[in-house]
């Protein structure tokens, strides 16, 4: 192999070495070493990889190896064995050495290399021995990454209303979203057609709104359960829906839906003879017995349907409501359950309103979250028509002749529910 000058003015003295020794003899090993210098001048030019030493040691070994260089700035030689050994390894681990080189970047993105001899260092005039890869800027990826935070931030989240009842057996949280799938199911059949009046020939709907204000005067004064009450309206309708009844003997179908409910849902139930006394003597015992058979015959026994009740427990749950907003919501419904015209809207649908039109009485401002609104199935252009007419069922509630209502939410006992403020700004929007 002929060595050039420029090698051969490049000698070194093997004892600088470290492991240095005279070898003795005309052998001479800064020859070898020139000989190494010019093969890895070759293996650059074929377009291999400069076989170099990559800091593969922990963050905790750095600052070591970094106080040993400067005690020690000469390094181990290569020889063709080690030469080799590096070449295989990264020939073998060249995907494994490139994630490494990444990995261990500096703070300027270059990966660090140990350079183990100085005439092997690149100059100006001399091609660089190994191309040093710098990480591509993820400064676009980073700023997506950031903008889709902030916007599942700012987007309002469904809570998890059942959370808090995850260890409460009677709140059966593992199916309560099963039975309100039921109820929604059944509660087309629990209803009534809203023009079932026009096949009854002694009555119409100022004596069906006069009969159920007065049943809620009888159910507060024997303070009954909410559920009696929506049972008690859902049993007048649908045995009426169904049977046609005379004037005089209204009251009892009443009386009667009154009786079944309070079977069915209380645990204390009022006698007959309560009832005839309550209803001033107008009926015998036998009268009610027989209208008590007809009325579960037309009806089938079927008394497990969905009231508005119903829902209204579990929406109020998504509303997260408190005891003001409670009480609101029960008297803009019970106002409802007076009205013939508010037939039209299923039960589920009269639930969601009232909550809607509560919180808009006592905010100020339309308000229906993404959880309610979830749980309820009803957006708010959904709830506003039926929303708008129990507003206009709060303003005149304590006018007029039915002022049942309004007079029970007028009591110490609800906290003066019916003294607040409607929400006269649905009406104007309305309009």
């Amino acid at each position: 192999m002929v060595i050039s000058d420029e090698n051969r003015s490049k000698s070194v003295n093997p004892t600088s070495f470290q492991g240095g020794m005279n070898c003795g003899g005309n052998r001479k090993v800064g020859q070898n070493r020139r000989a190494l210098s010019v093969i890895n001048q070759d293996l650059v030019a074929e377009g291999r990889p400069y076989p170099c030493v990559v800091n593969k040691r922990t963050l905790a070994e750095k600052q070591d190896v970094c106080e040993k260089k400067q005690a020690d700035p000469v390094h181990r030689p290569i020889t063709r064995r080690f030469a080799a050994q590096i070449a295989s390894t990264q020939q073998n681990r060249a995907e494994g050495t490139k994630k490494s080189n990444l990995g261990n970047s500096n703070s300027n993105g270059f990966g660090e290399v140990i350079f183990v001899d100085d005439e092997h260092k690149p100059t100006d005039d001399q091609p660089v021995p190994m191309t040093l890869e710098q990480t591509e800027p993820v400064n676009n990826e980073l700023d997506q990454m950031e903008e889709v935070e902030m916007e599942d931030i700012i987007d309002e989240t469904v809570l998890d209303i059942d959370i808090c009842d995850a260890n409460n057996p009677l709140a059966v949280v593992d199916y309560i979203e099963d039975l309100y799938a039921y109820y929604r199911k059944m509660e087309g059949s629990s209803c009534v057609s809203s023009d079932y009046m026009t096949q009854q020939f002694d009555i119409n709907e100022r004596m069906r709104a006069i009969l159920i204000d007065w049943l809620i005067e009888v159910h507060d004064k024997f303070d009954l359960m909410h559920e009696t009450l929506f049972l008690t309206v859902n049993l007048i309708d649908r045995f009426l829906a169904k049977q046609t009844v005379v004037r005089k003997k209204l009251q009892l179908v009443g009386l009667v839906a009154m009786l079944l409910a309070c079977k069915y849902e209380e645990v204390s139930v009022p006698v007959v003879g309560d009832l005839i006394l309550i209803s001033d003597k107008a009926y015998t015992r036998k009268e009610v017995l027989e209208m008590e058979k007809l009325m579960v015959n037309t009806l089938q026994f079927n008394m497990s349907v969905p009231t508005a009740y119903v829902f209204m427990k579990r929406f109020l749950k998504a509303a997260q409501a408190d005891r003001k907003l409670e009480l609101l919501a029960f008297f803009l419904v019970e106002l409802s359950l007076v009205e013939y015209e508010m037939l039209k809207f299923p039960p589920s649908l009269l639930a969601a309103a009232a909550i809607y039109t509560a919180q808009c009485s006592i905010y100020g401002l339309k308000q229906w979250s993404k959880t309610c609104e979830w749980h309820s199935n009803y957006s708010e252009d959904q709830l506003l028509e039926c929303s708008t007419s129990m507003v206009d069922f709060h303003q005149k509630a304590g006018k007029g002749k039915l002022t049942g209502v309004h007079r029970k939410y007028c009591s110490s006992k609800f906290n003066y529910t019916a003294k607040c403020e409607p929400a006269h700004f649905l009406l104007e929007d309305s309009l």
